[in-house]
């Protein structure tokens, strides 16, 4: 129709450079084998600017150049002028009056939208995906180990399963056996692994699959059918097991590896063992034990799976075992006292492959299935960002998670608040993990209340911070060798890459908003239920205020959250944990959540074990806690808040018998009636590694010439002071409460003799349903800015 016009178009078309330079490298490194003609529909919506005449169209065909012109009449009907109204071209016109992009000869926006009609809409498109050209069809990312680790090829997995009846704790008779250690010398080595780094070296590298070369079999060879001997393995993701010595038929002492590149911390057990058989008794004895105090001594069992079982009648991890005792080894070297557990258990079945763990296991490949699940959910990708934090020493991915609904307006953005949860610091403590599963699944359900928090919240999730040692099976420690809930604040980036990083994006985030919340994730193995450690508020203005989300949390769980365990007090050894560095930063509710191994002492749960699911619905619970911390209706608030006071004069008259406090009790600081926390044996810092401290000198040399203070909450005090002053200025009704449910009441203060509603919400009966799942497609990330 216009043969002028299509062979003037044809002849000055001109490519778009993004285009071509992504078209080019994505081939290069093997991404993208397609033609230009056949590139996914999710991309032919991207509209090509083509010339410099503004008549011309924009086009939403990727295909070969001269595939780009439209046929005359498509032409026609989309000419760039006839699809301008007369206020867009007053628009344009002013912008080619400010001598913007559209007088350049190729416009540097393809942010601008059209609608089905053809028509300009003057907005900016979302930015689009790093990987939307990927199928999404590859393998996990598979985990990185030290190149000193054999690591199995097999694949390890267990089913998630719920015990029908309560698994209540061993009842000690007084007649245990305590079961002599014999040792190499009177006994047979069936197991052991050949060489295992300890604080003597240090971390260097790390590959795929761990170690080069064919992967010996370390277990014995059984002589016949006969031969009754148990095959140990433990060298897989998680797995810790040192050595097992076969002392008679069915007695083994089992030594447990200590973590990588120290010669302590040893807690967490997780094995295999095969060529089992049914109805005989046999008896376990871990002789290497590090902590004189343990849950084994209060009735707290092993965890037992069998895969027969699995398979068979869908039965997961269960507790078992008799005749358990814990005690202090006698045959010790003299450097360190060292304990033993031992129990005792018959297998259900003959010739079948059984495991024996501290804990639920949780692997960073459990994780990476379960954000893969996200990522690939429409729905929940839609609210949920993942992110990489950064890469950690042995260079696997530390996620990074930002959930929240999108904002209507940038005023609804700005005055949201920040909460920020992480987990596995201490990658023996799996039960944060199961925590934290619990808390992704509600707060990325369609619950009412998941969308209200997080129409009003941003949540920043770190689920595994410490993934090199999660993979390894270490308790406490990263490859580094230190516990890294004692280095927050590290000036070695490079070091301790995962808590550096978390400081430094917790950093950030304060300078644009205010963060609610900050609680991370751990286990505890001397003390029974969930608790929180806290930082004591001196405050005035908020006293006590540090308190009340415990204290709601104690309300909403009462059978397996324990206020009376709660402790506020900052102790000098736990200066460079997450909580106080984080607390002393500017987060006022900054907390550890500590979940036992064991179980419950409380309600309805009393004396039992906790299961998977008790977990999870921790964290359900703290997220509607949350809700109630922050309700418009502010009679909980101060509900705790009395009951708070209420609580503190009757220990400061206990701890203050004979003198008069009458009005001024109030004055009295809250560390000299605290007690310090039962926190781990291992709460003091074993400093720094032989091998950095030349390059921490050399960072502070430096950070004084250059006159900065390398203290992260130094440097952000004065930064937060005045971030806080200019957020009540501008949101003055947005103080701690956060405009968000339950309650049109506006009272502010409940009568003394008046207790208010207190909803205890249940924990989601229905659970989404999990299927086992043979291929995973690949994990796509963002890489956090």
């Amino acid at each position: 129709m216009f043969p002028a016009l299509e062979t003037e178009l044809k002849q000055k078309i001109l490519p778009d450079p993004y285009e071509d330079f992504m078209y080019h490298h994505l081939q290069y490194y093997g991404y993208f084998k397609a033609q230009r003609g056949s590139l996914p529909n999710s991309a032919t919506h991207q509209h090509v600017w083509k010339n410099n005449n503004p008549r011309y169209l924009l086009s939403g065909s990727l295909g070969k150049r001269d595939d780009l012109i439209l046929d005359p009449l498509q032409k026609e009907k989309r000419l760039w002028p006839s699809c301008l109204s007369s206020a867009v071209h007053r628009q344009m016109e002013a912008v080619n009056r400010d001598s913007l992009m559209l007088s350049s000869p190729l416009l540097k926006s393809r942010q601008l939208l059209h609608d089905e009609f053809g028509k300009v809409n003057l907005r900016l498109r979302e930015p689009r995906g790093l990987f939307a050209f990927f199928s999404g069809s590859g393998p996990l990312q598979a985990p990185r180990w030290p190149v000193e680790c054999e690591v199995i090829k097999e694949n390890i997995h267990h089913i998630e399963w719920v015990p029908p009846q309560p698994e209540h704790f061993y009842q000690p008779t007084g007649s245990e056996k305590i079961p002599e250690i014999v040792g190499e010398e009177g006994g047979t080595v069936v197991y052991q692994l050949d060489s295992v780094p300890t604080e003597d070296s240090y971390f260097t590298r790390s590959r795929v699959g761990g170690k080069r070369g064919v992967i010996k079999e370390l277990a014995v060879t059984l002589q016949g059918p006969e031969d009754n001997t148990l095959l140990f393995e433990s060298r897989f993701e998680s797995g810790n097991l040192q050595k097992a010595v076969r002392v008679d038929t069915y007695t083994y002492e089992l030594t447990l590896r200590t973590d990588l590149y120290t010669r302590k911390h040893t807690q967490w057990f997780y094995f295999r063992v095969q060529n089992t058989r049914k109805d005989a008794t046999y008896r376990f004895t871990i002789v290497n034990l590090l902590k004189p105090k343990s849950l084994y001594t209060v009735g707290m069992k092993p965890l037992f799976y069998s895969q027969l079982d699995a398979k068979t009648h869908s039965i997961g991890w269960r507790r078992e075992g008799d005749e358990i005792k814990y005690y202090r080894n006698n045959s010790d070297d003299g450097q360190q006292p060292l304990y033993c557990l031992t129990w005792t258990i018959q297998f259900p079945h003959d010739q079948d492959t059984c495991f024996f763990a501290h804990f639920y296991p949780y692997t960073y490949t459990d994780l990476q299935c379960y954000l893969l699940s996200v990522t690939n959910n429409p729905v929940q990708s839609q609210f949920c960002k993942l992110r990489t934090l950064c890469q950690s020493l042995a260079g696997n991915t530390v996620y990074l998670l930002t959930i929240t609904n999108p904002a209507r307006t940038p005023q609804e953005a700005a005055a949201k608040k920040a909460v920020v949860l992480s987990a596995r610091v201490h990658p023996g403590e799996s039960n944060g993990s199961w925590i934290m599963k619990g808390f992704l699944d509600f707060i990325l359900s369609n619950s009412p209340d998941a969308q209200l928090l997080r129409d009003t919240f941003i949540f920043k999730v770190v689920p595994m911070l410490n993934p090199d040692g999660v993979i390894v099976g270490n308790y406490r420690c990263s490859l580094a060798g230190r516990d890294l809930n004692r280095h927050y604040k590290t000036i070695l980036k490079e070091s301790f890459p995962c808590v550096w990083h978390t400081r430094n994006m917790i950093k950030r985030l304060l300078e644009e908003r205010e963060v609610l919340l900050y609680c991370d994730f751990h286990g505890h193995s001397r003390k029974n239920n969930i608790f929180l450690y806290g930082c004591n508020n001196n405050d005035r203005k908020f006293w006590l205020h540090e308190r009340v989300f415990p204290l709601m949390l104690s309300k909403n769980a009462p059978d397996k959250f324990s206020f009376h365990s709660c402790n506020f007090k900052v102790q000098k050894c736990k200066e460079g944990t997450g909580r106080v560095v984080m607390w002393r930063m500017g987060i006022l509710n900054s907390y550890t959540m500590e979940s036992t191994f064991g179980g419950s002492t409380l309600g309805n749960k009393r004396d039992t074990h906790f299961t998977t699911e008790d977990l999870k619905s921790l964290g359900y619970h703290v997220c509607d806690t949350l809700l109630d911390f922050c309700d418009p209706d502010r009679t909980k608030f101060m509900q705790c808040l009395a009951e708070l006071k209420a609580l503190l004069q009757q220990e400061i008259h206990k701890k203050f018998k004979d003198t008069d406090l009458e009005g001024s009790w109030s004055d009295i600081s809250l560390s000299d009636i605290e007690s310090s926390t039962s926190g781990s044996d291992s709460s003091l810092s074993d400093g720094l590694p032989v091998h950095l401290l030349n390059i921490a000198n050399e960072s502070q040399a430096n950070g004084r010439d250059r006159g900065t203070s390398l203290d992260p909450s130094e440097m952000t005090t004065l930064m937060l002071t005045k971030n806080k002053e200019r957020m009540q200025r501008e949101k003055p009704g947005f103080a701690v409460s956060c405009s968000l449910k339950r309650s049109t009441n506006s009272s502010q203060e409940p009568a003394p003799d008046m207790k208010p509603n207190w909803s205890r919400n249940r924990y989601p009966a229905t659970k989404r349903g999990h299927t086992a799942t043979v291929a995973y497609p690949s994990l796509h990330i963002y890489t956090y800015p």
